[in-house]
């Protein structure tokens, strides 16, 4: 268990939120709290909602009901180009990067417009080359650099993804499995990366189904099941749960 912060201020609030599809209730009157600074954990047996949940509050998937409270500011409809300007990025289960150009220039366009075809034709200034080099050090990509994206082994791509929400310096970081299929080694840079985010007082929520990883890392946990909230508290007190444990042996 981390150390615990003192929780003054909500990042992100979900108030009564639902995502229906068809008679699925995929997410079902969900309302949570976010601490800012905190690494929070979405943990769930398969088809909790976990997933959708974190497609909502990207703007992958529009609400059907309920509002999300972003920085105390309501918001009925969220659009993922959108999320940046309201202090959100996410990276995904399946990893999404420009695979037709380098690893340096895909984090240049985070820095830079954003876009990939503008972005690569901006004129970048010593501070995006700088920051470009401080993020991909850290995320131990600096030797792949001039490498071609789509070149990339399947964890050297989740490094790079998370280099590029690095890129876009929010608020709040939303991680889909962000441990999922990685070796032991690149898996304890992510573990630093986010313990790093939070030292930088970013508020981290991430989804996992690796219990040692969630107890380590997570100054909170939500636990979901068909779609609506089953617990929420710290860490070991919420696992030992007869209600969450019970939930995870009945799926």
């Amino acid at each position: 268990m981390s150390t615990k912060l003192d929780p003054r201020t909500f990042a992100l609030e979900t108030k009564a939120i639902s995502k229906h599809f068809g008679a699925v209730k995929a997410v079902d009157q969900l309302s949570m709290s976010i601490f800012s600074e905190w690494i929070t954990c979405v943990v769930g047996p398969n088809g909790s909602g976990k997933s959708t949940l974190i497609n909502l509050l990207s703007g992958m998937l529009p609400i059907d009901e309920g509002i999300v409270v972003i920085d105390t500011v309501g918001i009925r409809v969220l659009k993922a180009h959108e999320t940046p300007d309201h202090g959100i990025t996410r990276t995904f289960q399946e990893v999404r990067l420009f695979d037709q150009i380098t690893v340096w220039d895909n984090i240049m366009v985070g820095l830079t417009e954003r876009r990939l075809f503008p972005s690569l034709l901006e004129r970048t200034k010593p501070r995006h080359q700088e920051r470009a080099e401080e993020i991909l050090r850290s995320v131990g990509m600096w030797e792949k650099r001039d490498a071609m994206a789509g070149d990339l082994s399947y964890g050297q791509r989740k490094l790079l993804e998370i280099g590029r929400v690095m890129a876009l310096d929010v608020k709040i970081y939303l991680f889909d499995e962000p441990f999922a299929g990685l070796f032991p080694r690149m898996l304890e840079r992510v573990k630093d990366i986010l313990k790093e985010m939070r030292r930088q007082k970013r508020t981290v929520i991430f989804v996992s189904h690796n219990m040692d990883i969630v107890r380590e890392l997570s100054d909170h946990i939500f636990v979901l099941d068909s779609g609506t909230l089953l617990a929420v508290g710290e860490v070991d007190e919420v696992l030992g749960r007869s209600t969450v444990i019970d939930a995870y042996l009945g799926h």
